[in-house]
Parts: structure tokens; C-alpha cells; sequence
């Protein structure tokens, strides 16, 4: 027990560790760029998604959700022994399936924003579910199947919305708007946070880490996943079917990604399906944040509502005529260190 708390109060140190080495680092490109704006722009990084208070923190949620899910998605795979790559994928894979059962099953009133939701679990578990019976039945490296998955998911979603008229928008070359019963419902997020965007995805987004941590680390089933990722050889040969823990690590961890793109593709911010031969950046910063988070539910929530929080922050670099990619350097920065900082 002691040994447990001791290994997590370091894992939280060495995250603090990278996020303050990467904000200097950050703030290094900053007044090399441009000194006398380095320091107001820094202090805008920081600030700036508190400048219109609740509005603000309302978009940083929202901003968050998605990530929190993608980033779940790669730390729970991770935690059993495999790397989840195929996040991207699966997050566009469970976005069609709510796109199109948010569009052609207009009839369902006020359950349809549910079955929206669930289709997109379901198409994301499919798409995690192919690489996982590769491993396991036929050992292919699940890195490489996750990637290949990845593009054949973007072609294929691609291909299917602007091949399918009732789904396509000939004038935006994108999907078309979802029907407003799809929508994901407010919860009184509006009323917390007037004026976002944000809804009851993040509430959805918090109740699946929670069920996730309970999984990982309050049942046998949980457990036997832990084991066979820790050392596939004790987990044979006390027992347990690695086989069948592969298959379901790749299930969960796929179903969990394709929600997160179901919750933004319904949120009713106008987000669609484009078509452009372009995977979406929110599965592979799932990837960054449960990296910052150490693959722990708790910490993955953690780490991408810090991650959307500079997101928020960076848009108002513009005002300084900063890029925005700026963000993306301190990002990426703060998940390099996080890979080393347990020198600490």
C-alpha cells in the first residue's frame, strides 16, 4: 500500500514537473520570437480562457470532453498491456455512426440523442475490435493493424457520407446538420456556464471515468486486465484467457474513443463530418493526455481539462499576432518531459 501511494505521489510530481518545464520552454519560444510581447502573451496563455469568466470555463468543458474520452480510450488500453494507437480512428468511426443515425432517424423523439450515442459506441467498439482479435488470434503487431485502421476508417467514412446523398452536403462538402432531438441535451450546463458551448457531454465524459476506474481497480475483471498488461506470463499461468483480455481491452477502449466522437459530433456547436483525407487531432491528443495523465482515469480528466485549458488560452494569441501553434510546441514539450520527468 505504501509502495502504491508512494509510486502515485511521484507519478503526479513528475506530470507537475513537465507541465512547469514546458511552460518555461514555451515562454523560451515566446521571447525569441518576439520579446517585448513574450511575457503579455505568456500571461494570456495562462489567463486567457478565464477572460470571460463562466463563458470561459463553459468552453474549456467543452473543449475537454472529447479529450477526456480519447485520452481514457489510449489509458485504459494502456493499463492492460496495449498500445491503443487507433484512437483517431475510432473517434471518426463513432462520429458517423451518431452523424447518421442523428440525421436518418429523425423519428425517435426524445430518446434519439441516446441511440445517437450508442451507435457511435458501438461503431467505435467494432473499429477497436478488429485489431484485437489480430493480436490476439494472430499476434499482428497492434500498433501497425491500429494505424492501418485508422485510414481505412477515414476513407471509409469519407467515402460513405459523400457517396450517400440523404447524408451529404454537395454545398460544404460535409455531412449535414444532425436533427435537433440528437442533439445532446444542456443538463443545466447553460445555466453554470451562459453563453458556451458546453452541455452534458462533460457530465457523460466524468461518469465514464468514474466507471472506468471502478472497473480497472474494484473487480475481478479489472483486475485479470491489469495482470495479463503487467505480465502476460503470470496472468497465463494463474489462469487467465489473455486471449480474451485483449480482445476486451480493444472493445472498451474503442467504444470509449467512439463516443468521444459522438459527444462532439452531436453537441449542436455545428460541428460536421468534412471530407478531407485529414484524421482528427482529438484522437491523438487523446494520446498526449493520458500520457500527462499517467494513464489513470483521474488523472487522464485531470490532464485533458488542463490541455483543453490551454487550448482555450491560445486563441487569443492572435490578439498578440502570435500562432496559435505556439500551444501546440508547450503540449508537446510538457508529454516529452512527462516520459522522463520520473527521474525526478
Amino acid at each position: 500500500m505504501k509502495t502504491n501511494k508512494k509510486r502515485n505521489y511521484v507519478g503526479v510530481l513528475s506530470s507537475v514537473f513537465a507541465i512547469v518545464i514546458g511552460l518555461l520552454v514555451g515562454l523560451v519560444f515566446l521571447l525569441l520570437c518576439n520579446p517585448s510581447q513574450a511575457f503579455p502573451v505568456f500571461f494570456t496563455i495562462l489567463t486567457g480562457a478565464l477572460t470571460h469568466g463562466m463563458k470561459g470555463i463553459g468552453q474549456v468543458f467543452y473543449y475537454a470532453t472529447p479529450i477526456i474520452l480519447t485520452g481514457l480510450s489510449v489509458g485504459f488500453a494502456f493499463k492492460t498491456g496495449v498500445f491503443n494507437i487507433g484512437t483517431p480512428g475510432q473517434f471518426l468511426v463513432g462520429a458517423f455512426g451518431a452523424v447518421y443515425v442523428g440525421i436518418m432517424w429523425d423519428k425517435l423523439g426524445g430518446v434519439h440523442w441516446i441511440v445517437a450515442l450508442l451507435a457511435s459506441v458501438i461503431m467505435g467498439a467494432l473499429w477497436g475490435l478488429i485489431p484485437g482479435i489480430l493480436k490476439a488470434y494472430f499476434n499482428v503487431n497492434v500498433v501497425i493493424s491500429c494505424i492501418m485502421m485508422n485510414y481505412i476508417g477515414l476513407f471509409a467514412v469519407n467515402w460513405t457520407v459523400r457517396s450517400y446523398k440523404p447524408l451529404f452536403n454537395t454545398l460544404r462538402n460535409e455531412s449535414k446538420n444532425v436533427a435537433v432531438t440528437a442533439q445532446i441535451p444542456k443538463m443545466g450546463m447553460d445555466k453554470l456556464f451562459p453563453g458556451s458551448s458546453v452541455n452534458g457531454g462533460i457530465l457523460i465524459a466524468i461518469l465514464v471515468v468514474i466507471l472506468i476506474y471502478i472497473i480497472l481497480n474494484k473487480t475481478t475483471f479489472g483486475y485479470e486486465l491489469k495482470a495479463v498488461g503487467y505480465s502476460p506470463d503470470a496472468g497465463k499461468y494463474a489462469g487467465i484467457n489473455e486471449k480474451r483480455n485483449i480482445i476486451a481491452s480493444m472493445l472498451i477502449a474503442g467504444a470509449i474513443a467512439g463516443l468521444g466522437g459522438g459527444l462532439l459530433y452531436l453537441a449542436g456547436t455545428g460541428k460536421h463530418i468534412e471530407i478531407k483525407d485529414v484524421l482528427g487531432s482529438e484522437g491523438f491528443t487523446g494520446i498526449s493526455v493520458a500520457l500527462l495523465g499517467l494513464s489513470h482515469p483521474v488523472g487522464v480528466l485531470f490532464s485533458g481539462i488542463f490541455i483543453a485549458y490551454l487550448t482555450a488560452g491560445g486563441f487569443y494569441l492572435q490578439l498578440f499576432e502570435f500562432s496559435t501553434e505556439i500551444i501546440d510546441i508547450i503540449v508537446a514539450v510538457i508529454i516529452y518531459f512527462s516520459a522522463f520527468a520520473l527521474i525526478v
